[in-house]
């Protein structure tokens, strides 16, 4: 087993991480690894150099065209496979520490407003009361990100059993297989009801285990098909701009705290392992807060 095998390894077993993020990890340690014309066997942490690093970010931003913050984000990648070789005694000097990230503009989350959303949801409902199972499935998947501030990995990911027997709650296992419990809304429970009745009378799946969101064919739903799904609901509703789960996650969040949600019990439903991921909406709530400012204001009105 090679030294970056054993890492890959080390993040699935000890970090935990989802396979997604894995397969983004070894990605970006072998782009590196290939830069400095090294392969997987031949390759000794000890024969790298400060600048070997520098140039490597260079040549994503210049030659990758890569933005900032993806620039960034490949550097935090090498950064943690550094540590542990750090911690493991395959290297002895720490050359990542002291590299600085490129400045990236700070921005706010993109989502629905509350308005438009309201349009989202109204033209939900004749899905929901259609005996047609990908219409009403696509609908709950809509309502599941929205109301639930799901992750587009945690929705996938969910099984049916993952739900209460009342269906009032589930159990989500969201990044760094870290659990939390997510109530349903009233209003959902219905949904997701109807749903289990359709899947049944429709003969929709008759696995043994069984994900919570089904392809017409029965099986786990992809990431791609639910934003695909996604962006169209969105868009036919006239949704400008973003139309990913994320901007629907986003919406939740901003949705919440508009309407008097504790910055604490937002980190909770989100989970967010710290409070900091979760802050970025208290800036939103500022940003509409002077917008408001500005439209009322008689002196901004002159």
């Amino acid at each position: 087993m090679t030294l970056i095998d054993e890492f890959i390894l080390w993040l699935e077993a000890e970090r935990r991480y989802s396979p997604l993020t894995v397969r983004n990890y070894r990605r970006d340690v072998d782009d590196f690894v290939t830069f400095c014309g090294l392969t997987h066997d031949n390759f000794d942490p000890k024969s790298i150099k400060r600048e070997d690093i520098e140039e490597w970010m260079v040549y994503l931003f210049e030659k990758r065209h890569l933005k900032a913050a993806s620039v960034n984000r490949t550097l935090a990648t090498l950064r943690t496979f550094w540590r542990w070789m750090l911690a493991h005694g395959h290297v002895e000097k720490d050359l990542i520490t002291t590299i600085h990230q490129y400045k990236t503009p700070k921005r706010l989350p993109t989502f629905v407003p509350d308005t438009r959303m309201d349009d989202v949801v109204a033209e939900l409902r004749e899905d929901i009361a259609s005996n047609d199972f990908v219409r009403l499935r696509d609908a709950l998947i809509i309502l599941l990100i929205y109301t639930a501030g799901l992750r587009l990995s945690e929705l996938v990911e969910a099984d049916m059993g993952d739900l209460s027997a009342d269906y009032t709650t589930l159990r989500v296992m969201g990044k760094g297989r870290k659990e939390r419990v997510q109530p349903m809304l009233s209003s959902l429970v219905e949904v997701l009801k109807k749903y289990f009745i359709q899947i049944s009378s429709q003969n929709i799946c008759t696995a043994q285990k069984k994900a919570l969101i089904l392809s017409n064919k029965g099986e786990r739903i992809s990431r791609r098909t639910v934003q695909r799904i996604v962006e169209r609901k969105l868009k036919d509703v006239g949704v400008q701009g973003k139309t990913s789960p994320h901007v629907l996650r986003h919406t939740f969040a901003t949705r919440v705290l508009n309407e008097g949600g504790d910055l604490r019990e937002i980190q909770e439903l989100l989970g967010h392992s710290s409070l900091k991921a979760t802050q970025v909406y208290t800036h939103l709530d500022i940003e509409r807060l002077k917008h408001t400012y500005a439209m009322a204001h008689p002196r901004e009105r002159e």
